[in-house]
């Protein structure tokens, strides 16, 4: 039988475990904007003469080996499939969600190449208007929400959309005074709005899985199968079968570490990006999860000096858009939950536990974080060895990789991978002190 919160203390109970995570999932956001800013700057290696395809595809495979190393070293394989095992309904949905996940990411590199990595991440971050709209009709987000609350996640939308348009006006502008991009700006804006559908999509299953109780670390394992399948699908479908430049051209080897360094920092970004979802819900997970724009613009326009040539009236545009979709993210995300949110959010707690014949206090336990304190699984001999395979994979790649012929500037380079080493090193300790990254 099914235990629920049925009572009056019960549900005042839950709703004071979710308030006391919105700081977590606040810095869980945040993080994951950083990360994700950088996980992009890798596809500027399209410019090579490698396909949309390919660079996605090697992305993708520098994903799947992080997908599987960094829940192994966190958490260890027998917790992981432990919990997979628990939750078998849910295998289905995390490889579908890799699906959706791989076919979005190689509309970015389509985006990237006609676009420019500085006007693409504005656009494709337009996700946040689909994830609130599927949050609320789906797992009743912002039901019984404050006006105040209402008010910001509406006008943070509106702003999201108002500055996607502005930064695809900017797109075509810069093209008409004969911009690097001139003639693709269409199919560019096309790609990156299509990646934010299907990336806004892609949190239905994300957030069914944490009501279920899964741990982001489990379900991002499953989800990866999803992934690499795709891609591979995609490449021999499209880009000439097991002709593919991609498995032959000698020049590729020299480029695989890049890229899966790419996936490698996409996934750390993705897990905080989760972990953010979980505990704030979509609609609030995602807008904060969007400040990648500001890393986007950064690395775009500091590193690969993507704006040195742009006009006067381009930059303005760029700049405004961004700042007002940025605006806009955090308005929606900064609506803190009220109790009677929180009251929803364990309705459907409930409702998942009752249709899956699921334990509401182990699931209740799972999505507060508060069930796996003292009851760590000790790690099996493998563990060492997926993590040691993964490190010589990299070392392999390093060994035999070529620095890019693109002018980069190094110094911004140093500034903002320590950004990212100290963003990883502040909330993942955050995550382990308050929830043992559950």
């Amino acid at each position: 039988m099914i235990k629920t919160a049925g009572d009056e203390s019960s549900s005042t109970k839950s709703a004071a475990h979710f308030a006391s995570r919105h700081g977590l999932g606040v810095a869980c956001g945040l993080a994951a904007g950083v990360w994700l800013g950088a996980a992009e700057a890798p596809t500027k290696l399209v410019n090579s003469g490698l396909s949309p395809y390919a660079i996605s595809l090697c992305m993708v495979a520098g994903v799947f080996t992080a997908r599987w190393t960094v829940p192994t070293l966190l958490k260890g394989s027998k917790y992981v499939f432990a919990d997979l095992a628990a939750k078998k309904h849910l295998l289905i949905t995390a490889i579908l969600a890799g699906m959706i996940w791989a076919v979005a990411n190689t509309l970015t590199v389509f985006a990237i190449r006609d676009v420019g990595l500085t006007i693409a991440f504005p656009l494709w971050n337009t996700n946040s208007l689909v994830g609130l709209l599927w949050g609320r009709l789906l797992f009743g987000e912002l039901k019984g929400a404050s006006r105040k609350n209402i008010a910001k996640v509406v006008l943070g939308a509106l702003a999201i959309v108002a500055a996607a348009v502005m930064l695809g006006f900017s797109t075509i502008q810069g093209d008409s005074h004969g911009g690097a991009h001139a003639g693709r700006a269409v199919s560019g804006i096309l790609a990156a709005l299509g990646a934010s559908l299907l990336w806004g999509t892609m949190y239905i299953p994300y957030r069914k899985a944490y009501i279920s109780g899964m741990n982001p670390l489990s379900f991002v394992t499953a989800f990866t199968i999803g992934e690499l399948g795709t891609m591979f699908a995609l490449v021999l479908a499209f880009d000439g079968g097991t002709k593919a430049a991609v498995f032959h051209s000698p020049e590729a080897k020299h480029m695989l570490f890049w890229l899966f360094l790419g996936g490698f920092v996409w996934v750390v970004g993705d897990l905080f990006q989760q972990f953010a979802t979980k505990y704030l819900g979509i609609g609030r997970g995602i807008p904060l999860s969007n400040t990648n724009q500001i890393w986007g613009v950064a690395w775009g326009a500091l590193v690969f000096g993507e704006l040195a040539h742009a006009d006067t009236a381009h930059k303005l545009l760029v700049i405004t858009g961004s700042v007002v979709m940025i605006l806009g993210a955090l308005a929606v995300s900064t609506a803190v939950a009220t109790s009677r949110e929180h009251s929803s959010t364990n309705d459907s707690l409930v409702r998942e536990c009752t249709r899956y014949n699921l334990d509401y206090h182990s699931v209740f336990e799972a999505y507060a974080g508060t069930g796996n304190r003292g009851r760590e699984q000790k790690r099996g001999w493998w563990d060492y060895v997926i993590v040691a395979v993964a490190v010589g994979v990299f070392i392999y790649l390093g060994a035999n990789a070529r620095v890019p012929s693109l002018d980069i500037s190094l110094p911004w380079v140093c500034v903002l991978s320590g950004v990212l080493v100290v963003t990883a090193v502040v909330c993942g300790w955050g995550l382990w002190k308050t929830t043992r990254f559950s």
